[in-house]
Formats: structure tokens, C-alpha cells, sequence
């Protein structure tokens, strides 16, 4: 009976104990992270999704400069996913990942809003649209260039860590937990958008009245008691026991694979090293032997030496000559999933594109409705709307939709499908946004804002949005299934950063087309005056790289074959130990 009140995977409760699942994990413990999460989101979203219309009004940067400045600051946001990733794995464990990298995420929201209150804002009154404020002093420029640093280190870190730390409430052995594991991914990403509606309304209003001040306070608020809400669960959260530095376990199947060149490898895995679980490892499942990357078998052929060695009890083998066969797989794992991932980088341009580019076209339109003007920045609220609409509305309509009109049952969209249709989406929306962007064009009569009503854009905010949900859900439920239990947190962080490097190509594009379109006097695509230039061509430019991603994605993913997980009580030795 006891045996039975515990998980079956093998998490640990703060003790060091086996988790009780009366005690410990489930919704209880995963409400508190979706609520964390939500506020988090909010926190950093208050100054993420007006980034653009500060570094115009406060920095006095150009509209080219501004999407530079805010495409380099999200991919840095998105590299820190692995530097998380990283350190959950390895050494902090995921809940003290997520609780280090919260507070630093305060401290850069404090150190942000202390900063604009106290000498950004000059002269008093400035930063509203169409208002600059006074250049900065280069000490005054560093310090907002550290604080916002800061917070994309710490928002950017807790991603992948929290991400894990949620499913890890869910015991994956047991089949009604198991459900709600693969939904927890889906309610995580509602929780991000809705604290990023809020920020994307109610901040983004305030922030374009000029009140940067109160509406940074309000983000740094909500921050610290996204902090106290991930604490008050510090006793009921499951956990997972740390599997060790990843890289150092990759680099020894290298190295071990290189000194084996000469060695012949025997066939179907048959003779390989596998070594015995002891009781403090009983969680980890084993990955079965699969024939491709065959040459890094070799790490796993037992030498003479390695048969004397392993033949006195007690003797460990050197993870430097001979690896396990597990320890192979997690490097074939990783392998396997990098051409997916590579995939992906391409098409987050677009997602970079809706709080940069998307903004200052919105910027240029007519945003008046009645005697109320809309903040361009918050009609990014019809990208969350149609995310969580769609997310919310995919298990519970759309999927009975796909199986009563292709009568396959139960099986449904693969992980692999979703991102391929997500990309479909993306393309559609790059188009739709260079047709609204001409529309906007014909109806600008030589005037810095266009007649054309905002409301034009809404289109091209739930296209992304719609594609959004269907590439992140499903990569993160794909990148989580596919990497082993102890490197959960690399698997997801290594997801995330597609965002990150996709950030760094929409910064690098942006470069290239307008060094390559100002020449010969012109103003360039993207010019201070949208009126002058022809940003629809980048967003076409935007939809044929997509286009091509695709087709490179379509091959990758056709290739592509699942990693498959031996139970634990089917588990049997590769090669007998004495």
C-alpha cells in the first residue's frame, strides 16, 4: 500500500523521500506554477510589449534602430532559456532555478523602474507618442541596458525550468495523471498569454498616456508576488533528482565513440555496456538501442580492459572509455532533434516581427475610434485572444472535428503536423501583413499616419496568433517527449531558444535589407517615415524564407523517427554484470 501512495517515476519530495501522491504534486502544486507563471508573464510583458515605442520616445532611436535594439534584447531573452536549462539540469534543480532566476527578474523590474522615475524622463512629461525626451548620458544608457538585461536573464531562464517543474507534478506512469502532464503544456501557455493580454490593455495604455513609471512599478509588482506564489509551494512540489552536467555526459560518448575508431561494432546493439540501475537511480527509464549514428556505439563496446575492470566489484568504469547504452541514446536523442529545432529558428521571425514591426505599422495607421486612441502595441491582444481560443478550443472541438471528418480514432495530429500547419499559418500571416501594409500605403496621401483604421491589422494578429499555438504547444510537447526524463529542462529549453536565434535573423535581416535598400539615396524599406519605404516587401520577404523552411522542415521531419522508452519493470541488462 505504500508502495502504491508513491510515484511511479521516481520523483522525490524536498526530503529527498519518494513523493506521495496524496501530498505532493498534482494540480495543487501545478495551479501554483500556472498562477506564477501568469503574473511572471504580466511582469515582463509590461515592459517587453512597449519596447519598441520606448526605445523611440525615451532612447530616441529610429524605427530600424528600435526593432534592432528589441529583436537582439528577446533572442538574449531566449538564449538564457538554456543557460536555465542548464543549471536545472545540473546543479540548482528546477524549483531553485525558478525561485534564483524570479528574484533576479525583480531586481532588474526594481532596478528599471527606479531608473525611469528617477532620471529618464526629462524633461518631465516626455515619452508619450510623438514627445522624445532628452538624450541619455551614456551612464543613464547603461544602466537601462543592464536592467532590462537582467530581466531577460531571469524571465528567459525560468521558462524551461518551470516548464518542467509543472510536469513533473504529473506522475507519467499513472494514465489519469499522464492526461493531465500532456495537458499542463497547453494550460502553461494559456497562463503566459493571459498574464500577456493584461499587460497588452490595461500597461500598454498607461505606457502610451506617457506614465512609464507607474505601469513599471505595476510589472515589478506583480513580479514579486509571482515569487510568492512559486514559494508557498516549496513543500508540495515534486522533484526530480539532478542527472548531472549534460555536456559532460555528451562529450564522454565523443570522446569515448573517438578512442573506439579501430574497434568493430557488433550488430543490433547486441554486447553493449549497459549498466546495472542501483536504488537511487530506479527512476530513470532506460532508452532502447536504435541503429542510427551506429559510429557512437562505440562508446559503449567493452574493451578487455574495461571486461578486468568491470570484473572486480565495486570498480566503476571511466565514463571517459566506456558509456552505457543509455548514455549513447540521450546523444542520439539530442542529434536527432537539432535538424527539427534548426526548422523552427525560421519561423519565429514572425513572432519576433508582431511586437517590433507589427507595432510601428500600427503606429502609422489611424488609431482613433471615437475620441479614443488605441495603443498599437495592444492590438497584440487579438494575437493572445486567438491563442488561448484556439488552445482552449483544440482538444474539445477541433480534434472530434479531424476525427469524425478523416475517421481515424483515436489517433490524431502528431506533434510534427501541428508545426508544419503552424508554419502554413505563418506564411498566410506574412502575406495578409504586406497586402494590409500596401493597403495602408494607398491611403497615406503623403501624411505621416495613414487614414487607414488600425482595426485592418487584426487579421494578420490572429493568423500569427492561431500559428503560434500550434508550433509552440506542440514543439514543447514534442521536444519534452523526446528527450530523456534528466534532461527535460535542456529538451525544453533547447525548444525555446528557436526563438532566440530566430530573434537574431529578424535583427540580421533587418540589417542587411537596409543596408542593401538605402543605396543610391533611397530611403530604404523600413525608413524613419514608414510612408517612404516599403515594409510590405520585408514582410514578403518574411513569408518566401518561411516558405522555404517548410519545405526543409517537411524533409527533416519525414526522416525523423521517435525515441522509444523502456518501462522500468521490463528493463533488462544489456550485458550481465558479475
Amino acid at each position: 500500500m505504500e508502495r502504491d501512495a508513491c510515484t511511479k517515476d521516481g520523483t522525490i519530495n524536498i526530503y529527498g523521500k519518494p513523493a506521495m501522491k496524496r501530498k505532493t504534486g498534482g494540480w495543487k502544486a501545478g495551479m501554483l506554477l500556472l498562477v506564477s507563471e501568469g503574473l511572471a508573464a504580466l511582469a515582463f510583458t509590461g515592459v517587453e510589449v512597449n519596447m519598441v515605442l520606448f526605445a523611440k520616445s525615451v532612447l530616441r532611436q529610429s524605427n530600424a534602430e528600435a526593432a534592432s535594439t528589441f529583436s537582439t534584447w528577446v533572442g538574449t531573452l531566449n538564449i538564457c532559456t538554456l543557460v536555465g536549462a542548464f543549471l536545472s539540469d545540473t546543479y540548482l534543480g528546477r524549483y531553485m532555478t525558478c525561485v534564483v532566476f524570479q528574484a533576479v527578474l525583480v531586481i532588474g523590474l526594481v532596478l528599471l523602474s527606479l531608473s525611469t522615475q528617477v532620471f529618464m524622463l526629462e524633461p518631465r512629461g516626455c515619452g508619450r507618442i510623438g514627445d522624445t525626451c532628452n538624450q541619455l548620458s551614456p551612464a543613464k544608457l547603461a544602466t537601462f541596458y543592464i536592467s532590462i538585461y537582467l530581466l531577460a536573464l531571469g524571465s528567459g531562464a525560468i521558462e524551461p525550468a518551470l516548464a518542467a517543474l509543472g510536469a513533473d507534478q504529473f506522475d507519467e506512469e499513472d494514465p489519469a495523471e499522464k492526461k493531465s502532464k500532456s495537458a499542463f503544456f497547453s494550460y502553461y501557455y494559456v497562463a503566459l498569454n493571459l498574464g500577456s493580454l493584461i499587460a497588452e490593455t490595461l500597461l500598454v495604455y498607461i505606457e502610451n498616456l506617457g506614465k512609464w513609471v507607474l505601469a513599471f512599478w505595476i510589472s515589478t509588482s506583480c513580479g514579486l508576488l509571482a515569487l510568492i506564489f512559486l514559494s508557498s509551494g516549496t513543500c508540495r512540489y515534486r522533484r526530480v533528482r539532478s542527472s548531472g552536467n549534460p555536456f559532460s555526459r555528451f562529450f564522454q560518448v565523443i570522446v569515448a565513440s573517438v578512442r573506439k575508431l579501430k574497434l568493430d561494432l557488433p550488430s543490433s546493439g547486441e554486447g553493449l555496456y549497459g549498466a546495472r540501475l542501483n536504488d537511487e537511480e530506479e527512476c530513470a527509464r532506460r532508452l532502447q538501442h536504435t541503429n542510427d549514428f551506429k559510429y557512437l556505439d562505440r562508446a559503449a563496446v567493452l574493451t578487455p580492459s574495461d571486461e578486468v575492470l568491470l570484473s572486480n566489484k565495486g570498480q566503476s568504469p571511466n565514463p571517459w572509455h566506456l558509456c552505457t547504452v543509455t548514455q549513447v541514446e540521450e546523444v542520439k536523442c539530442v542529434l536527432r532533434l537539432l535538424p527539427i529545432w534548426f526548422c523552427t529558428i525560421v519561423a519565429s521571425v514572425v513572432f519576433v516581427q508582431v511586437l517590433s514591426l507589427f507595432v510601428e505599422q500600427g503606429a502609422a495607421m489611424n488609431t482613433k475610434v471615437s475620441n479614443f486612441h488605441i495603443p498599437p502595441a495592444s492590438m497584440t491582444a487579438f494575437d493572445i485572444i486567438s491563442i488561448s481560443t484556439f488552445i482552449i478550443c483544440y482538444e474539445k472541438v477541433l480534434v472530434p472535428l479531424y476525427i469524425k471528418m478523416t475517421k481515424k480514432e483515436p489517433q490524431t495530429l502528431t506533434e510534427l503536423q501541428r508545426i508544419g500547419i503552424g508554419m502554413v499559418v505563418s506564411i498566410v500571416a506574412m502575406i495578409v501583413a504586406g497586402l494590409v501594409e500596401q493597403r495602408r500605403l494607398k491611403y497615406a496621401n503623403g501624411r505621416e499616419q495613414s487614414s487607414l483604421n488600425i482595426f485592418w491589422q487584426i487579421p494578420q494578429y490572429v493568423l500569427v496568433g492561431v500559428s503560434e499555438a500550434f508550433i509552440y504547444v506542440a514543439q514543447w510537447e514534442f521536444f519534452a517527449s523526446q528527450i530523456p526524463e534528466g534532461l527535460k529542462s535542456f529538451g525544453l529549453g533547447l525548444s525555446m531558444s528557436s526563438s532566440a536565434l530566430g530573434s537574431y535573423i529578424c535583427t540580421i535581416m533587418l540589417s542587411l535589407v537596409m543596408k542593401v535598400t538605402t543605396k543610391n539615396g533611397e530611403p530604404g524599406w523600413i525608413p524613419p517615415n514608414l510612408n517612404e519605404g516599403h515594409m510590405d516587401r520585408f514582410f514578403f520577404l518574411s513569408a518566401a524564407l518561411i516558405a522555404l523552411d517548410l519545405v526543409l522542415f517537411i524533409a527533416c521531419a519525414n526522416r525523423f523517427k521517435c525515441v522509444e522508452l523502456e518501462k522500468r519493470d521490463e528493463v533488462k541488462e544489456t550485458v550481465e554484470m558479475p
